[in-house]
């Protein structure tokens, strides 16, 4: 099957065997020799009178031998291996340098993230939810970052996924919580009615912490936040597919008088019926179907349709609606004309710090 001076097979133990091909030509030599395997595995075995089906994931490494250790080599070809199992039975993989590098710094980021929490390395910043009629700051959203030591600043697209899966999201986002009810308990001291309520996005991880609605009512009890002013965002596909236990949880936070809302609305499959009975405020609409609205001249009449369609449900349930990612005028208004509420984007504020939304607020009330 892998017959050749050129070749030698060995077991490194248990189910984990090594084929070395010495001097190949090029990669598609190594393939060969990997969909030569496979299709060998294919045929079941007769042994004792039984038929035994094997198969088998292959990780490919190569590369020159000079510069490399072997150690360095099964290790790489061990990782590649994995990637061939994640695809499936019956599957090859190539190294690919630049994957194991993406991996190897998240595998770091990970690791390193319980005790960046504890260096009050992580830092929130606020974006405003702006009325499209009377244009004032009727919310704020919180948004976490990273203050990396040595990678500078990392949006939430490069650690939180990495935190729900080591489930250091329940710590991170209660820290999260607390720093943003903090926050706003200071602009409801500051302005009073005038103050914006302060919406934090809540992960699948979270929304099925048995501790949520404890945390909740610790934290604005503690921080004397009204809870009327604290807005708890889960993403569609998180509120749609909850089962009854992370509901429950939705429906005490909602009698709490927590405001709950969909975030990233029309992206996901939604069973309108079930909609109906969830306890949600807010619906935020997708950024994306503003990208069709960005020039009042040449609007896309379908993003027009849909944006229309998902407000008038939103309205027909008594819900509020903000639409996100609005970056130009002629969204804004369109949005207004539709009967959005209230919109955010780049149009209006950038994500900023507590002292620049505080000038922010104090200037929309001059």
């Amino acid at each position: 099957m892998v017959h050749g001076d050129d070749r030698l097979v060995a077991r490194m133990g248990g189910d984990e065997f090594v084929i070395l091909l010495q001097n190949s030509r090029n990669i598609g030599q190594a393939v060969d020799v990997a969909n030569m395997v496979l299709n060998a595995l294919e045929e079941p075995f007769r042994v004792g009178g039984h038929e035994l089906s094997v198969g088998a994931s292959i990780g490919i490494v190569e590369r020159p031998v000079p510069g490399q250790t072997a150690a360095e080599l099964m290790r790489d070809a061990d990782v590649t291996l994995y990637w061939a199992k994640a695809e499936g039975k019956g599957q090859w993989a190539l190294f690919d340098p630049e994957r194991n590098a993406t991996e190897v710094a998240q595998f770091h980021l990970s690791a390193t993230m319980p005790a960046a929490l504890e260096r009050e390395e992580f830092y929130v910043d606020y974006q405003p939810l702006i009325g499209l009629r009377d244009h004032n700051v009727v919310g704020v959203e919180a948004l976490v970052r990273w203050q990396h030591p040595e990678l500078g600043r990392l949006g939430p697209d490069k650690f939180i996924g990495l935190a729900e899966e080591t489930g250091l999201i329940v710590s991170l986002g209660r820290w999260v919580l607390r720093q943003a009810c903090l926050q706003a308990r200071r602009w409801q001291d500051r302005f009073g009615s005038a103050a914006p309520f302060v919406s934090v996005n809540l992960a699948v991880r979270q929304s099925r912490d048995p501790a949520l609605v404890n945390d909740v009512a610790a934290i604005l009890a503690e921080t004397g936040l009204e809870p009327s002013r604290l807005q708890l965002e889960l993403t569609e596909s998180a509120i749609m597919g909850t089962a009854d236990e992370p509901l429950d949880a939705l429906r005490a936070l909602s009698q709490m008088g927590v405001r709950i809302a969909i975030d990233d609305f029309g992206t996901g499959y939604s069973n309108l019926a079930y909609l109906r009975h969830l306890p949600v405020h807010e619906l935020k609409i997708a950024g994306s179907f503003m990208e069709g609205l960005r020039d009042a001249e040449r609007a896309d009449p379908v993003d027009a349709r849909i944006v229309s369609t998902l407000v008038d449900l939103a309205h027909a349930l008594g819900l509020t609606v903000t639409a996100e990612g609005v970056e130009t005028l002629a969204q804004s208004r369109r949005m207004a004309d539709i009967g959005c509420e209230t919109g955010q984007g780049y149009l209006f504020a950038k994500p900023g710090s507590p002292a620049d939304i505080t000038r922010f607020i104090a200037d929309s009330l001059d």
